[in-house]
């Protein structure tokens, strides 16, 4: 959208203004109105971990052969046989269909995680020029690893994360694929490279318990600790699932000024379990998924209603769904404190849009229950706002 709009005013009065394809206080004269009476303006969310590589997924991929059993067999019989699958002209299509079905469902932000073992070089253009061409925001980055070809294939991971140019829709970060898959040197490398563009890091953190076991068998007490030690993140970096942190290593990731993304859909698609220390985190966001987006609205409305109000109907509504996720994911239910009701706040992000992050005090920020309703083909795309149906497996 390069022209100058009128957008409303809708069902409650809103409108917005573009002049020149940018949002602006007033629309110039003359510029060409858009009623949506019936509709309501909302801003954009933000989507904070995704992979548009896997975008085709959706349509249908070969089983697994045999069934992967573990975290692990997954990764390698599923995800990383379509990365190392990928050209360009899969990848554009994966990624292009993402974007535009995140947009359709009310998200205008991606902070996407690539890797394409077999097209390292130029992929990231490919991801940016896919969100470009459907106007969606995005963060981009290629996930540093060493599982194929050693070290030298996470140099050329890091030279990619280094030659993205920045736009008015796309910018850089710094990837690594997980703790697990590089050396010591590439993660010193990558937080190098980060401080020295500005950036931040976005890595996968304790999504498995075999995250922390290599971690351990490396020496140190986690994989926080691990790139931690190795000063492998800035201040702001990504640490997307965090399943198996503890409440101590939670802290120390808000110490650092550290982001947390949850990913439930996920989690659970996986199997790697119920992030339970997360409720103990000031800073998480969310990250792939699926839920309703009137089922965000509704929540937001029952967090408020029970912190100002005291409203006894909206906290035990909000209790009832925090122990029923608890079940889902093998995890005993723990009562939610009173007055430890997170806030849903609008905030800014390095993406230049708004994004609904939660922040919490003590509690569980979302009850990520599947809503009952659903309204149209409006769907909440803090993630991938779409069903994946390949053998119940979500991706992270």
């Amino acid at each position: 959208m390069t022209s100058s709009l009128l957008i409303g005013p809708d069902r409650t009065g809103r409108t917005v203004a573009i002049a020149d394809g940018i949002v602006d206080a007033t629309a110039p004269d003359g510029a060409r109105t858009l009623r949506c009476a019936g509709g309501e303006i909302a801003p954009g969310a933000v989507c904070a971990h995704t992979h548009l590589y896997s975008g085709l997924a959706r349509y249908g991929m070969p089983a697994p052969a045999p069934p992967p059993r573990t975290f692990l067999e997954i990764l390698a019989r599923v995800w990383w046989r379509l990365d190392r699958a990928l050209d360009a002209q899969a990848l554009r299509a994966a990624a292009r269909d993402h974007a535009a079905r995140a947009l359709l469902a009310g998200t205008t932000a991606l902070v996407d995680h690539h890797e394409s073992p077999n097209l390292i070089e130029g992929s990231l253009d490919v991801v940016a020029g896919a969100c470009e061409s459907v106007g969606v925001r995005a963060l981009v980055c290629y996930g540093a690893t060493e599982r194929n070809a050693g070290a030298e294939e996470a140099r050329r991971g890091l030279a990619e994360c280094r030659r993205v140019r920045g736009t008015p829709l796309v910018r850089g970060l710094v990837g690594l694929h997980a703790s697990f898959t590089v050396s010591d040197d590439t993660l010193r490398a990558a937080g190098d490279l980060a401080r020295s563009l500005g950036t931040v890091v976005h890595v996968h953190v304790a999504e498995d318990e075999a995250d922390v076991a290599d971690a351990r068998a490396r020496g140190a007490a986690g994989p926080l600790e691990r790139m931690l030690s190795a000063d492998a993140l800035p201040p702001g970096s990504i640490l997307a699932h965090g399943v198996h942190l503890d409440a101590g290593e939670v802290d120390l990731a808000a110490e650092r000024s550290l982001w947390l993304v949850q990913n439930p859909r996920s989690n659970e698609g996986n199997g790697v379990g119920y992030p339970r220390a997360l409720r103990h985190a000031a800073k998480v966001a969310l990250g792939t998924d699926g839920w309703d987006a009137d089922m965000a609205v509704e929540e937001a409305a029952l967090f408020r209603l029970a912190r100002e109000h005291g409203d006894p109907s909206a906290a035990r509504r909000l209790a009832a769904g925090h122990a029923l996720v608890a079940e889902r994911f093998g995890a005993a239910p723990e009562p939610l404190a009173p007055g430890a009701l997170g806030d849903l706040v609008v905030s800014g992000t390095s993406s230049s849009a708004g994004t609904w992050w939660w922040r919490t005090a003590g509690s569980w920020p979302r009850t990520w229950i599947p809503s009952r309703r659903r309204r149209g083909t409006r769907r909440l795309a803090s993630g991938t706002a779409w069903p994946r149906s390949h053998s119940q497996l979500g991706r992270d």
